[in-house]
Formats: C-alpha cells, sequence, structure tokens
C-alpha cells in the first residue's frame, strides 16, 4: 500500500499513523503435528539489526516517516535467505503513513531501555477523519486497517495498545496468529465471495483475555462467516463494561457455517446483554450474493460463565426455516437488574441448558446434551 489514498470527492488523503512504541516482543514458535501452534519462552535473534534512524527517520511527532520505513523494510528484506533481520524503532513519536512487512523479520518497537516487553507502547491510526468521510458517505473505497496480515503465519503480537482505527485495529487475513486483544471478531468472507473462495477461520485458541467495547461486543463471531467458522476454543475471558459479551451474527445469503465452538470460564461484570445469537444481521457487498444460500450455527457450547450487573441474559434469534440448532449452555449464573421473566428472548433455536439462571428459553430444554460440543473435544489443546 502506497502513502496516499484517495479522498473525498476526488481528493488526495495521507493515511497517517502515530506510533508511541515500545517493545514488541517476538518468540519462537513452533507448529504442532495437530495444527497448532506451540510458543516457547524467549527470543531467538535476527543475525542482523538495523535502526529506523540510520534511513533517515526522525521520531519528533512531526516528520512523516513513510518513505524512511518503506526503505528500511526494502532493505531488510534482502536479508530473507540469510537468517532475516530485525528493525529497531527508538523510543519516539513516529509519524508514518502504511507500509508494507515482510517475512523474515522482527521489528522492534522500544519505548525505554527495559526488558524487552516490559512496557506497552501505542499504535495510534488518528482515525477521526476517515470515520466522518464514512459516516458522510463520502467514501468511494474501504478504509485501512491499522495493522494487516495476509497469507501469514507464526504471528505473535505482544505489549502494544492500538487507538484510534480508521476500520478494524487488527486484521488477519488468511492467517495463523496468535494475539490477545481486546474486542475480538472471528470472520471468514463476505457472502459468495466467501463461498467460492472456501477458506474458513478455524482452530484457533482464545485465552485469558481482558475485553471492554461500549458500543459492540466483546467478542463476536461473523457476520461476515461466509468461508466457514469451526474449532474455536475460547477461555478465561473476562468482559467488563460492555454492551455484549458474546455475540454469533449472520444472515440469510451469507452461507458458510459457524460450529463447533466452545467458550468456557467467562466472567462479566457491568455487561448490557450476556449473550446475543442472530440471523437478521449484516449488509451485504452488492447484489451479487444468493437470497438462497443459508448459513449453517450449530454446535455451540457455552459454559462456566459467571455474570455480574448484568441487564438481559441473552437473545437467541435464528432464521425462519434455518434454526440454529446444538445450542447449549451450561453451568451460568447471571446476576440480573432487569425483570428476570423478560431476561430470555428465543426464536429458531433449539439445544440443552443445564444450570443455568435466570432459567432460558423453552427453547432449550432438550433431554439430551450428547449432541452438543464439548469441552473435551479440544483436549489436544491442553498442553498449549
Amino acid at each position: 500500500r502506497g502513502e496516499e489514498r484517495s479522498g473525498p470527492r476526488g481528493g488526495n488523503a495521507k493515511v497517517v499513523v502515530l506510533l508511541l512504541l515500545a517493545v514488541a516482543v517476538a518468540v519462537e514458535i513452533e507448529e504442532r503435528g495437530d495444527g497448532y501452534c506451540k510458543r516457547k519462552n524467549g527470543l531467538t535473534p535476527r543475525p542482523h539489526s538495523v535502526t529506523i534512524t540510520e534511513f533517515g527517520a526522525a521520531g519528533d511527532g512531526v516528520t512523516l516517516n513513510t518513505v524512511a520505513f518503506q526503505n528500511a523494510v526494502f532493505y531488510v528484506r534482502s536479508f530473507a535467505d540469510k537468517g532475516g533481520a530485525q528493525l529497531y524503532v527508538p523510543k519516539g513519536r513516529w509519524l508514518t503513513g502504511s507500509f508494507n512487512l515482510t517475512s523474515h523479520l522482527t521489528l522492534f518497537l522500544d519505548e525505554d531501555a527495559v526488558i524487552i516487553g516490559r512496557n506497552n507502547g501505542i499504535i495510534d491510526g488518528q482515525g477521526t477523519v476517515w470515520w466522518e468521510w464514512f459516516r458522510t458517505h463520502s467514501l468511494n473505497y474501504s478504509r485501512p486497517h491499522l495493522l494487516e496480515f495476509v497469507s501469514s503465519s507464526d504471528i505473535v503480537i505482544s505489549n502494544l495498545t492500538f487507538l484510534n482505527p480508521p476500520a478494524w485495529s487488527i486484521h488477519p487475513v488468511y492467517s495463523s496468529i496468535s494475539v490477545g486483544h481486546d474486542a475480538i471478531a472471528v470472520k471468514s468472507g463476505w457472502d459468495n465471495y466467501g463461498i467460492s473462495f472456501g477458506r474458513p477461520s478455524s482452530n484457533i485458541h482464545i485465552n485469558n483475555v481482558h475485553l471492554q467495547t461500549s458500543l459492540g461486543s466483546a467478542l463476536a463471531f461473523g457476520s461476515e462467516m461466509s468461508g466457514g467458522i469451526s474449532d474455536i476454543h475460547v477461555e478465561h475471558l473476562h468482559v467488563h463494561d460492555s454492551f455484549t459479551g458474546i455475540k454469533f451474527k449472520t444472515t440469510q445469503g451469507r452461507g458458510g457455517f459457524i460450529k463447533d465452538i466452545v467458550i468456557s470460564d467467562v466472567e462479566m461484570e457491568n455487561v448490557h446483554e450476556a449473550f446475543h445469537f442472530t440471523g437478521q444481521c449484516g449488509a451485504h457487498p452488492d447484489d451479487q450474493y444468493d437470497p438462497d444460500a443459508l448459513p449453517t450455527i450449530k454446535q455451540v457450547t457455552i459454559k462456566n460463565v459467571i455474570g455480574t450487573n448484568i441487564s438481559h441474559a441473552g437473545v437467541l434469534s435464528g432464521i425462519d426455516q434455518d434454526p440454529f440448532t446444538a445450542i447449549c449452555l451450561a453451568n451460568i449464573s447471571l446476576s440480573i437488574t432487569s425483570d428476570l421473566s423478560n431476561s430470555w428472548t428465543c426464536s429458531n433455536v433449539s439445544g440443552f441448558s443445564e444450570s443455568v439462571f435466570p432459567q432460558p428459553c423453552s427453547d432449550l430444554s432438550s433431554n439430551s446434551s450428547l449432541f452438543c460440543f464439548s469441552l473435551e473435544n479440544f483436549s489436544a489443546l491442553a498442553q498449549v
């Protein structure tokens, strides 16, 4: 991507990112035989190293350093077949437009002379103007993301704060990535484009994250899920001061599937709505989608949840003639601040519930849990 994008009404707008940088930790990754990644503590240093200031960059908060970053990355790319290289960014306020990273690159973002990974730094997208253009329908193209990986693997992001993105903060595309980040959204393609490409998001493990989002969902699946989402294990989730805790969303015309999901050991506090399943969410990129392409939502298990100061327990709303099935809730206790009799709303959904308070809809009153997707399906992850 270049430094400039065409702005509203034909003008040019610079994509400027402000980096208030600390250290991003690189760790050694091994891929296991089952497709998961096993992370090792410690750092395997690259044999070559350069500093961004060697390419004329200045961390004064004024100088635009896009060309310096582009030249630095181009330079370290020459070491890809020599064990890779590391690009070191010292303490400062670094303004830059967008630039492409490369493989075999370790990017060190340092704020202080401390142990690597000790202090957080900030990547500020300064995205306010993009959101203004978006809301006034002044854009005729998509907005950029703060950090995007395409067809990448063995990615670790550590000890960084991402602020004010023009669109999404971290956007892995067709990649394998291990992250700890708030307001997580798992997606996999949009309508017929996702169906035709057929690249599901699967074998994802999210562990021990603290999430907060006042307007959206702390953890969301979809609504762009046409390539399929499956085999997701989420545990030790801490959600606070958020509108929705956990949300599954899709709509008619998506196709695809969301299945084989386990979410366990969740704490929620000050959340408007604990759970939300909906089949009436999401727009379409164009009129080329097939309205008869119905999504499949099944075998989702949520268990071991404690919630305090929750306004509503949940909404579970599938699609007419296309119900969500095998939705299983177990060992859930929510302290509800509203009328308990209206705490759940259900339609076009079926499943199982056990030890859930307040008592969920009769739609989840199956006498058997044999169809539920259980935590034991993820026993292979115990050593991660």
